[in-house]
């Protein structure tokens, strides 16, 4: 048996705030303590007052979340304001644990959050699952999802995403207990006895030739096919006849991501900027030596490719029925569709009503889950379901 309760509010100060998140929390639980809290908050809050004033109000056991660039929960959509989720159960264990120094030691990292994982020596737990919010401003976030899939040897269901500052791109945070950090790594482990969903799906096909990725820097993307990657950019926009307007190319980059061809589909990376050399600045690494696409889309197959994430999701639940979903998709996509993105969000429920949701509009997806192309993806929806 779990407990759910979600709580949204866009008041302006930030205790204010965090209050108003405490008192719908409790109340939804009839004044019973959270074993776990997640909380997205846009940027423009101060965190040390809204954690702390969350923390006053509900006194959860584990509080987890990150900076947002949107947020949602089944009633509420919108930005510049907080989501949550409060979590109950006598079924579930929950674990909060976070990491620092992720620019300069993924790894370390890594195993940093994996020996705060209480499942490992659990040999009789069925599902093994952590929610992962990540900086990923400071990069290396698809290596640090496989270091955990290393460390953990497969065991666990990974779901999450990189935290947002409002589409601006110059500082994230990730929240643990009454802490906001940058450069850092938290995880909120799940152990149930009973199965965990999760579903991943972009809705993207290419609409290029392939290209080979023969120069790149992390997350520069310096050329492709030994020119510079901007040519590949204004050719495929001279072929599709798309304006490609160099000194504002965020409006073709959303319509025209990078995907990674992986054996299993394509991971997808979103190009930021345009640099003087002819480099692109993606929002995730692109590896040298990869064959890449760009890729092309609707938004009718966005929200197809959420129902679908759900889809996934739920299937993996067996006969229990869905409680709560976790849903993450990308700021970009966001960005893309404007008032449309709201179809998308309706795609998800229809697949996992009559559970509640929760989530927000990510830098980045975090997904790992059997017989699904896992990592780290860009426009990409993922949803993580909790069974009743």
């Amino acid at each position: 048996m779990i407990d759910v309760a979600t709580a949204y509010t866009d008041l302006r100060a930030s205790a204010d705030a965090g209050a108003a998140l405490g008192e719908q929390l409790r109340a939804s639980l009839r004044g019973e303590v959270p074993d776990a809290v997640v909380l997205f908050a846009s940027s423009r809050y101060d965190y040390r007052p809204l954690l702390e004033a969350l923390t006053e109000h509900c006194g959860p056991k584990a509080l987890v979340g990150c900076s947002s660039a949107g947020e949602f929960t089944s009633r509420r959509l919108g930005e510049g304001a907080a989501s949550a989720v409060a979590l109950r159960s006598d079924e579930m264990q929950f674990s909060a644990v976070a990491a620092s120094g992720l620019s300069t030691g993924h790894v370390a990292a890594a195993k940093r959050l994996v020996s705060g994982f209480q499942g490992r020596s659990l040999g009789s737990c069925r599902s093994r699952a952590a929610l992962v919010l990540v900086d990923a401003l400071a990069g290396h976030a698809d290596a640090l999802v496989e270091q955990l899939t290393v460390l953990t040897s497969g065991r666990y269901q990974f779901f999450g995403g990189g935290a947002g500052d409002d589409a601006r791109f110059q500082r994230t945070h990730v929240f643990c207990g009454t802490e906001a950090m940058s450069d850092a790594v938290v995880a909120l482990e799940i152990l149930s006895n009973k199965p965990l969903g999760v579903g991943v799906r972009h809705g993207w096909r290419p609409a290029s030739a392939p290209l080979r990725v023969t120069e790149a820097e992390g997350m520069r993307l310096v050329s492709l096919d030994g020119e510079p990657a901007v040519e590949a950019f204004r050719e495929h926009a001279a072929l599709t006849g798309q304006a490609f307007d160099e000194r504002d190319p965020i409006p073709f980059f959303l319509h025209n991501v990078i995907g990674i061809a992986t054996g299993e589909g394509y991971r997808l990376r979103v190009p930021l900027a345009l640099e003087e050399d002819g480099a692109i600045v993606c929002a995730a690494e692109v590896p040298a030596g990869a064959t890449v696409c760009l890729m092309g889309t609707t938004g009718t197959s966005a929200a197809e490719a959420a129902a679908q994430a759900a889809r996934a999701a739920c299937e993996q639940l067996g006969e229990h029925r869905p409680k709560l979903a976790f849903v993450f998709d990308c700021v970009a996509t966001r960005l893309r569709l404007g008032r449309e993105f709201g179809a998308e969000l309706d795609a998800a429920r229809s697949m996992t009503d009559p559970a509640s949701y929760v989530g927000f509009n990510t830098y980045g997806q975090i997904a790992r889950s059997r017989g699904q192309f896992g990592g780290f993806h860009n426009c990409t929806a993922v949803a993580c379901v909790l069974p009743e």
